[in-house]
């Protein structure tokens, strides 16, 4: 138990250090629960669980001041708490919310430290202390994360799991059936979301296009997938614009010579 509770913190950490990767979005659920079903020895339920959460914290993001619930704790730690218990995907839908809001609290809490560090950079850099600048900056962007996301998880995974199986067992059954049916819904509106970002005119006959292939044609997401590619290599001549760009600066550049002559 000892060590899958570490393992659990370590995989926490690694979503906090995302943003020092050159944001690979390693910290949302889709990534990080398939590895904690790797550590816990269930990587089925943690695939299963990582899609689900992804797409009920896809609408979560961060615009203006509004500070989205904290996706990286609650989903490791839900997605931990559900395979560690033997429960469904619902469960680890009804859990991550809640854990979520909660660690962002207390991360909210601990920012209250960051002026403190803030000054003490603004003291290195009126001092020429580069090195101390980019200590700062690592403390704060790096190791102070990392250090929280570790001991949060790998805490509450060690000494949580019996007071969440407790909470679970009064939770009556007919609410976990409610978090089945939505948990059945959020596809839907996941793909709804993305929707509204990328439906355009010109997008739409596509969209429709690949909804009869896989209505009628019966065949499968991968396979539109492909014939999606390929429509995007024919329509935008990617393999021809090589050779195409060559000759017309070619001609330009002969029509210059001979105004200039």
């Amino acid at each position: 138990m000892l060590v899958q509770s570490i393992l659990v913190g370590l995989i926490a950490a690694f979503g906090a250090l995302d943003y020092q990767l050159g944001t690979l979005y390693a910290f949302r659920p889709i990534v990080l629960c398939p590895l904690v079903g790797i550590a816990l020895g269930n990587i089925q339920t943690g695939l299963a669980v990582g899609a689900s959460l992804e797409l009920l914290f896809m609408g979560s993001i961060s615009i203006g001041a509004y500070v989205p619930p904290n996706e990286t704790i609650g989903g490791v730690l839900a997605c931990a708490f559900a395979i560690s218990l033997g429960e469904s995907t619902e469960t680890a839908i009804a859990l991550a919310m809640p854990i979520a809001v909660l660690s962002l609290s207390l991360k909210n809490i601990l920012r209250a430290l960051d002026p403190f560090f803030v000054d003490l950079a603004d003291r290195f850099a009126a001092e020429g202390n580069l090195k101390g600048v980019y200590a700062i900056h690592f403390l704060l962007g790096n190791m102070l994360g990392c250090v929280l996301y570790f001991i949060l998880c790998s805490t509450a995974f060690y000494m949580g799991v019996d007071a969440v199986k407790g909470l679970l067992d009064l939770v009556p059954q007919f609410v976990i059936d409610g978090f089945g049916v939505a948990a059945n819904i959020l596809p839907a509106m996941g793909f709804a979301m993305l929707g509204r970002l990328v439906l355009s005119k010109q997008v739409m006959p596509y969209f429709f296009l690949g909804f009869l292939i896989t209505s009628y044609a019966g065949i499968p997401v991968l396979g539109v997938a492909i014939a999606a590619i390929i429509i995007a290599v024919v329509k935008f001549d990617l393999l021809n614009s090589g050779s195409s760009a060559q000759p017309a600066l070619s001609v330009e550049g002969a029509a210059d010579d001979d105004d200039d002559f």
